[in-house]
C-alpha cells in the first residue's frame, strides 16, 4: 500500500511538473512579445475615445450616467475576450512546427497538456486585462483595493473562453480558418454582451442573445464592482458582511452570486470539453 500511494504522489508531481512546463512556455512566449503589451495598453484607449467621447454626449443629453464611465467595465471585458480567444492560436502553430506532437507524446496526460496550455493562456489574458483595469484611475474614481475583488470575475473570463479557443483551435488546421472563426465568434458575443450600451434597453431579441452569452456576466459584475453598485470595504470587521451583501444584493443588473454561479458553469463547461477534445487527439 505504501509502495502504491508513493507511486500514486510520483505521478501526481510529474503531471504537475508538466502542466507547468506548458503554462511557463506560454507566459514567456507572452511576455516576450512586446508588441502585445503596447496593444494592450493603445487598443482600449482608443475605444475609450471613439466610443467613450463620440456618444458622451448623448447620454448626457438623455440623463444618463457618465458614459465614460459606463463603458469602462465593457473594455476591460473586452480586453479580456479578444486576447483569450486568440491565444488558441497556439495550437496551430505548434501544430504546424511539429511541437504539439511531441507534448502529446510526452509521458503525461492529455489533460495536463491541455490544462498547461488554458492556464498559460489564462494567464497572458489576465496580465493583458490587469493593465487594462489600471488604467481605470484615469476614468473612473474607484477604491484601489476594489480592483482586487475584479481579478477573480476576470480569471473566470479567461479560463473560460481560452478554453474554447483551444478547443476551436484543436479541430482546425490552418491560420486564417481560425482567424475568420474567431472573427465570427467573439464580435457577437462582445456587441451582445451590454459592454456598449445596457442590454435591458435593447430589443427582445437582442436581450434574449445577451442572457445566453456567457460575457454579459463578466461585464455586470465588473460594471457593478467599478461603479460602486457593489460594496465591499474590506474592513476586518464588515468584510464578510460587505460580502455576504454583495453576493446576495449588490450589483448593477443580477446579483453578484448570480454572475459568479454562471461564469463557473460556463469554465466548467468548457474544461471539460477541452479535455474531451485533446483526449481524443
Amino acid at each position: 500500500m505504501r509502495e502504491k500511494g508513493e507511486n500514486i504522489e510520483s505521478e501526481t508531481r510529474a503531471e504537475l511538473r508538466g502542466v507547468y512546463a506548458v503554462w511557463l512556455r506560454e507566459v514567456k512566449r507572452y511576455v516576450r512579445d512586446r508588441m502585445r503589451i503596447i496593444t494592450a495598453i493603445t487598443a482600449p484607449i482608443v475605444w475609450l475615445l471613439l466610443f467613450g467621447v463620440g456618444f458622451s454626449s448623448f447620454f448626457r443629453q438623455s440623463g444618463g450616467v457618465n458614459y465614460l464611465n459606463y463603458l469602462f467595465p465593457g473594455i476591460i471585458a473586452q480586453s479580456l475576450l479578444f486576447t483569450s480567444v486568440f491565444l488558441g492560436i497556439s495550437v496551430i502553430y505548434d501544430r504546424q512546427f511539429g511541437f504539439l506532437k511531441e507534448m502529446l507524446v510526452a509521458p503525461i496526460r492529455r489533460i495536463s497538456v491541455f490544462s498547461g496550455k488554458m492556464f498559460g493562456g489564462a494567464t497572458d489574458a489576465l496580465i493583458q486585462g490587469s493593465i487594462v483595469l489600471s488604467l481605470s484611475f484615469l476614468f473612473i474614481p474607484v477604491q484601489p483595493l476594489m480592483l482586487l475583488a475584479c481579478l477573480p470575475i476576470m480569471l473566470l473570463v479567461t479560463m473560460g473562453f481560452v478554453s474554447m479557443s483551444i478547443i476551436i483551435a484543436s479541430r482546425l488546421k490552418s491560420l486564417e480558418s481560425f482567424g475568420l472563426i474567431m472573427n465570427f465568434v467573439n464580435l457577437p458575443l462582445f456587441f451582445s454582451s451590454g459592454a456598449l450600451f445596457p442590454i435591458n434597453s435593447a430589443p427582445g431579441w437582442l436581450q434574449t442573445l445577451g442572457y445566453f452569452n456567457p460575457l454579459t456576466y463578466a461585464v455586470d459584475a465588473l460594471r457593478g464592482l467599478l461603479l460602486g453598485n457593489t460594496v465591499i470595504s474590506f474592513s476586518i470587521y464588515t468584510l464578510p458582511y460587505d460580502i455576504i451583501r454583495s453576493l446576495l444584493l449588490g450589483n448593477h443588473l443580477f446579483p453578484l452570486w448570480l454572475d459568479l454561479a454562471l461564469l463557473g458553469g460556463f469554465v466548467g463547461a468548457m474544461i471539460l470539453l477541452g479535455a474531451f477534445a485533446f483526449a481524443r487527439r
